[in-house]
């Protein structure tokens, strides 16, 4: 009996004391278990894996930054090379490769480098790769699309192994901020030398190292862990899928397959309200257009394209394209504030058929006449608007057939003004001198309609000289007048942006002249 009963006590006393151990595990502090706590959701969030894929909605075009100006290029090419100065969040421009800067005078830059930055190859940036990669850009032979950002540089001499002098030949409002361009990139002339050109290889000196592209369907960025700026980027990797449908995009971001992608503003109210996903809008610098190739009959009279004008409804493609999500804009986008005139107001903006029948009346074309209108299969709001366009210009006569291409296509005919009529987007930039001189000027890299007036040159020239703002102002806003009397293009709508990120994603913020500033952002 006795030892039977010191079993028992013994079975009992073991019994508690394991489920005190248990009670105990972790201690009885609670500070303690808070600390314990905190330090688990710490490694959780440090061992959250680095990856951040997006969603592409096109093909790159190509690598090579001084060569290719297409968004789905850019977007990629802009995270692996690094320029002289950048913006900052407020648009001021602040310094990158250079550390500094300084002006003797109004026709001098002299750009101090960081020492001891590096290529991705391990090849240290000097003063000679500045002096290479403006003068390649400025090179006929490379038909840059940034060369006309920088006609006035006359000449680049290479001060000392880190300093590097611009000589202007007339003063130039510009220059900083198309520095800032992300076209405006630093490159290695070794590996240039060694590939041709930069459109299947990237060496840069950014915050990430290009490793691989698998066409049509991905391209995988590194971390560049030589980074010249401490701490950043936060991310291991970036994965670039090229997903074309819309439908697809959404599908992504809907299951977690991409952590952020751009949609237009009928799919971003469909995911509005879903869990796990913020859709973040600004108005971008972007605007729609329409394009002419003025040298083509019936084309080539200025009179037909203002009748075109008069023709086209943009509070009808605001409300049908965009969903109510854009403004009416000029060559110079709204968002770009004073420097855009009010373009509602203008006279070719009222939508007119009768006045517009009469001008193709004085032009010869009572009757109107048949043309084609080319754009891009793989932008739904570039189909919308071109099919909205062919039901407009009807009113006066005016059949046009829509021809839809794929999008490599489609760079090369704008590249090569093979189609009359093309519908597209372009960005007005950070300064009025892109959106006009570049686009326009006789001269203009981008001024790809044949267009040239001698009195709109005049001005926009004497605009990028003019250093006091408020004279900027006068001669761009006449500018602006110039061109919208001349209707080389048609400008459209500027809308708003959407981009739709998981909750995993942190310190994400697009800016309307980067949507896509990631060298802070982590996962979690």
């Amino acid at each position: 009996m006795f030892n039977r009963k010191g079993l028992l006590v013994s079975v009992l006393l073991l019994f508690v004391l394991v489920l005190a151990a248990c009670t105990n595990v972790g201690g009885n502090d609670d500070s303690d278990s808070q600390n314990e706590g905190t330090e688990g959701e710490e490694a959780k969030e440090t061992d959250a894996e680095q990856v951040l894929k997006i969603a592409n909605d096109q093909e790159p075009a190509g690598l090579d930054p001084h060569k290719t100006p297409a968004h789905s290029s850019v977007r990629i090419y802009s995270q692996v090379y690094s320029g002289l100065v950048s913006f900052d969040e407020n648009m001021e421009v602040v310094p990158d490769l250079a550390k500094e800067w300084n002006q003797p005078n109004d026709t001098t830059y002299v750009f101090t480098l960081r020492e001891g930055v590096q290529f991705h190859n391990g090849n240290e940036v000097t003063a000679e790769d500045v002096k290479y990669s403006f003068e390649r850009i400025l090179a006929e032979e490379t038909a840059s699309h940034i060369a006309s950002y920088f006609s006035n540089v006359e000449s680049i001499e290479v001060v000392g192994d880190y300093e590097v002098q611009f000589n202007l030949s007339n003063p130039d409002a510009t220059f900083l901020s198309n520095l800032t361009n992300a076209s405006a990139a630093i490159v290695d002339q070794e590996v240039i030398e060694e590939n041709g050109d930069l459109q299947q290889v990237a060496v840069g000196t950014g915050p990430f190292k290009f490793e691989e592209w698998v066409a049509d369907s991905r391209v995988n960025l590194v971390k560049n862990e030589n980074y010249f700026i401490d701490g950043q980027p936060k991310l291991d990797e970036v994965i670039y899928y090229t997903m074309k449908e819309e439908s697809a995009r959404l599908s992504a971001i809907r299951t977690g397959e991409v952590d952020l992608t751009t949609l237009t503003a009928q799919s971003a109210e469909l995911i509005s309200n879903e869990e796990n996903i913020e859709v973040k809008d600004y108005q971008s610098l972007e605007y729609s257009y329409v394009g002419f190739n003025v040298n083509a009959e019936p084309l080539d009279d200025p009179k037909v394209r203002q009748a075109l004008s008069l023709a086209t409804n943009r509070q009808a493609i605001t409300d049908i394209v965009w969903s109510g999500d854009a403004v009416v804009s000029g060559p110079v986008a709204p968002s770009m504030g004073d420097w855009a005139i009010d373009v509602e107001s203008h006279e070719l903006y009222q939508h007119d058929i009768e006045k517009a029948k009469s001008l193709l009346e004085e032009a010869g074309y009572a009757d109107g006449f048949d043309i084609t209108i080319t754009t891009a299969s793989t932008y739904a709001d570039m189909v919308d608007t071109a099919q909205l366009l062919q039901q407009q210009w009807k009113e006066i006569g005016v059949n046009a057939e829509i021809n839809q291409i794929e999008w490599g296509e489609y760079i090369d005919t704008w590249s090569n003004t093979s189609a009359d009529v093309l519908i597209g987007r372009n960005g007005s930039g950070t300064d009025p001198d892109r959106s006009l001189n570049y686009f326009f000027n006789t001269e203009g890299s981008a001024n790809v309609w044949g267009f040239s007036d001698s009195e709109f040159d005049s001005l926009v020239e004497e605009g990028k000289v003019t250093v006091d703002q408020e004279q900027r102002k006068e001669i761009y806003n006449k500018a602006q007048e110039r061109l919208l009397e001349l209707s080389p293009n048609l400008f459209l709508v500027s809308p708003m942006k959407y981009v739709a990120v998981r909750d995993s994603v942190v310190n994400f913020t697009p800016y309307p002249h980067d949507g896509e500033d990631i060298v802070e952002v982590s996962k979690q």
